[in-house]
């Protein structure tokens, strides 16, 4: 069992109330819709930061493209009409 601990939370009325109804709709604690958007939140987080990651690597280890790095053209050569 996971070990769990009390924290208090300040809510205004009207949000406090549409929770409440909003977790006895699911037939779930408030603490238990609390703990799984929680962990969603940190979840999504994770996952974004694990994306950005896997982006930097494969910028700093691009395959060479035939150019060795050195760029020889100009924008205006690219955009020649």
């Amino acid at each position: 069992m996971k070990e769990h601990q009390n924290v208090t939370l300040s809510l205004p009325k009207p949000l406090l109330r549409r929770f409440r109804v909003y977790a006895a709709e699911r037939n779930q604690s408030m603490s238990r819709v609390m703990t799984d958007a929680i962990e969603a939140l940190m979840n999504h987080d994770t996952d974004r930061e694990s994306a950005k990651r896997r982006f930097l690597k494969g910028i700093r280890n691009a395959p060479d493209r035939g150019t060795g790095g050195v760029i020889t053209w100009t924008r205006d050569e690219i955009h020649e009409r």
